[in-house]
């Protein structure tokens, strides 16, 4: 038995922490499918601000979000030190640009907690759990089918086009 299969029968998960300027988020790590360094992208004419670009990887063109943008916490200016998280979702294979990746965490049931009502903040749309750990951080969860709602049903050589 794999690791996460037995932390799925025990009510775990493991998620993928990353920063996003001084916060931190996360995503399941059954979407991830590399993390790599910071690729310069080809920026496409008439995508939404949050679209950085496509990549190259490895014969397929992948889109670039800028998921702080997206998030409406400010554009990223993209250096050396920041890195593109591969995902998947559905047939859809997207990167999400993030400053780093801090970690991979296995978490129970007892430290996700429900997000608070805050109102008009832009990012309560896309976060689906707050999780509480240990050592005091809390990590917002993110909804990939939210945050990239029109890839969910594109076929995949529409990744470009549907960004």
């Amino acid at each position: 038995m794999t690791p996460t299969s037995t932390a799925n029968q025990l009510g775990r998960k493991e998620v993928v922490a990353f920063r996003l300027g001084d916060q931190d988020f996360c995503i399941d790590i059954d979407h991830v499918r590399e993390i790599r360094g910071w690729t310069p992208a080809t920026k496409l004419p008439h995508a939404p601000s949050y679209v950085t670009g496509v990549i190259n990887l490895r014969g397929s063109v992948v889109a670039v979000v800028d998921l702080a943008d997206r998030l409406g916490l400010g554009a990223t200016v993209p250096s050396d030190r920041h890195v593109i998280i591969i995902v998947t979702l559905g047939r859809q294979t997207v990167g999400l640009l993030a400053d780093f990746v801090s970690d991979i965490l296995t978490i129970g049931e007892e430290s996700t907690k429900a997000v608070p009502e805050l109102g008009a903040e832009p990012t309560r749309d896309f976060i689906v759990n707050i999780i509480t750990l240990e050592d005091g951080r809390m990590l917002r969860k993110i909804d990939l089918s939210r945050v990239l709602p029109n890839l969910r049903s594109s076929g995949p050589t529409d990744v470009a086009a549907a960004a």
